[in-house]
């Protein structure tokens, strides 16, 4: 079977203050695209993966580029469908130092939102595909997004196709009533693959790393204290076949460490990267997601190279503008080898 990948969820207009402006500065705003799954699907399509994003935009000008904007990236479109009044959008403001970046979203009844069960036909969908992938953005934006979502991992399950789901809890989308709490379970125990960070499982699960403190900052964390998380997780999912956890240390808004842990037969951890100057971590978690999937279906059996390359990815995702990961396999791998010098390439 061809190894093709289907991500489903919603894609937005990202309108962003130039460089470490505030918005109360700004006379302009940066316009890209970019959402969770979309952000996986644009990172598989350059490492070569045949790939397609599955969403619903309404029929406008706006909709249309951004389609335009993921057809030149080599991302699938075709199932796309046409309906609602609206492409979500947000906005960013890039923190400096000791001052977060911060997101407001503008996404209320936008066409996926708008979504009802019954208006994909995933059979169809996914009849040539290998692996399913979403995130806990999609069940948060309404009932509906939710219910669709259900729709597709149990499809997936039936046919025989690897189901993969990023936590990403955000608390400032469940609005329509249901808590996360309430809605994730039966998503994620369809799921074969589960990626969190040290927040997801405890806000959406309860589930927390054995002495970790959630308010720890600075750059060392230790990946040993996530295994009790990990297997806490494949207990109350027993369909998980791995769990992943990204490490983030926050040393102030520009310099991060970052790494992660994987467990399967046993602890997987990573190397941990030294970022010292972000240019943009919006998209690094989904950055990370790329390639653990690409690593997983490229790097069969090799546990440890899979979430080498992950890492990696994400590691320069930090150093690119916009949602986007645009870097090669090549790149990918140079770094892994060791070579994060930033040499002029002649």
């Amino acid at each position: 079977m061809e190894k093709r990948v289907i991500t489903f969820g919603e894609i937005m207009l990202r309108l962003a203050t130039p460089g470490y402006s505030r918005f109360i500065q700004s006379s302009t705003l940066n316009a890209t695209f970019g959402g969770g799954e979309a952000n996986v699907a644009v990172s598989l399509a350059n490492y070569g993966i045949p790939v397609e994003f599955v969403t619903r935009l309404p029929e406008n000008e706006i909709a249309d580029w951004c389609i335009s904007e993921l057809r030149k990236l080599n991302v699938e479109t075709k199932n796309i469908i046409r309906g609602g009044n609206r492409v979500g959008i947000y906005f960013l403001e890039t923190g400096a130092v000791a001052r977060p970046s911060k997101v407001i979203y503008d996404r209320a009844h936008s066409a996926i939102a708008e979504v009802e069960k019954g208006m994909f036909d995933w059979r169809e969908i996914l009849k040539d595909a290998c692996w399913f992938h979403w995130t806990g953005i999609t069940p948060a934006i309404s009932q509906g997004a939710a219910d669709a979502c259900l729709e597709a991992i149990k499809t997936a399950n039936e046919m025989g196709i690897t189901v993969s789901c990023d936590l990403n809890y955000r608390k400032n989308l469940w609005k329509y009533g249901k808590k996360a709490s309430e809605i994730m379970p039966d998503l994620v125990a369809g799921c074969d693959i589960i990626l969190g960070n040290e927040e997801d499982a405890e806000k959406v699960f309860g589930i927390k790393p054995e002495g970790f403190r959630a308010e720890q900052t600075g750059g060392e964390i230790d990946a040993a204290q996530f295994e009790s998380v990990c297997k806490q997780l494949m207990q109350q999912f027993p369909r998980a076949k791995k769990v992943i956890i990204t490490l983030r240390g926050s040393i102030n808004a520009n310099h991060n460490t970052w790494g992660g842990c994987l467990y399967s037969d046993k602890l997987y951890q990573s190397r941990r990267y030294d970022i010292t100057h972000i240019v943009d971590r919006v998209g690094g978690g989904d950055a990370f997601m790329g390639g653990l999937i690409y690593g997983l279906l490229t790097y069969t059996g090799d546990d440890q190279k899979a979430l080498d390359f992950a890492v990696a990815a994400s590691c320069l995702k930090h150093t690119i503008y916009g949602d986007f990961n645009l870097v090669s396999v090549k790149e990918v791998e140079t770094l892994m080898k060791g070579d994060a010098s930033g040499r002029v390439v002649r």
